[in-house]
């Protein structure tokens, strides 16, 4: 029970109502670290523990989340979408084949000539994201 009125304590310090759905989201979501999850694995998550929700539910806590500034979208490969939840300022390597993706600290990648930003704007945010795979067999 304690768990969950502090998840409603940081929802609504986030400005999200703390809804049903939206704490056992963010119970599962923040369970385990920093993940990048797409909203098709967490609702395979949601239903592997008995909660009953549709995908459309899950996408739309998840954008809320988003706005809110809880997670990250990280957009690697065509309409695929994974959310962050380390929402610090760092990079990632996908691994081609597999789909995993794993952080690269901001200190370890040094970007120079950064234009501005059309007038009226500022740059939220800059990721990089390198792509792996294995070399091939001599």
């Amino acid at each position: 029970m304690e768990r969950t009125s502090s998840v409603a304590r940081d929802l609504r310090e986030a400005g999200l109502r703390p809804t049903e759905q939206r704490i056992a989201l963010f119970n599962l979501l923040f369970a385990g670290g920093h993940r990048h999850i797409t909203a098709e694995e967490l609702h395979a998550e949601v239903l592997a523990h008995g909660i009953t929700l549709s995908v459309a539910t899950v996408y739309n806590a998840l954008n809320d989340f988003t706005e809110a500034g809880l997670v990250r979208v990280l957009a690697v490969e065509g309409a695929r979408t994974w959310f962050d939840t380390n929402i610090s300022d760092h990079h990632h390597f996908y691994f081609e084949g597999n789909g995993e993706i794993r952080d690269i600290g901001s200190d370890s990648i040094s970007i120079a000539n950064v234009p501005d930003p059309p007038e009226g704007f500022e740059i939220a945010n800059i990721d990089v994201v390198i792509r792996v795979r294995p070399t091939p067999s001599q």
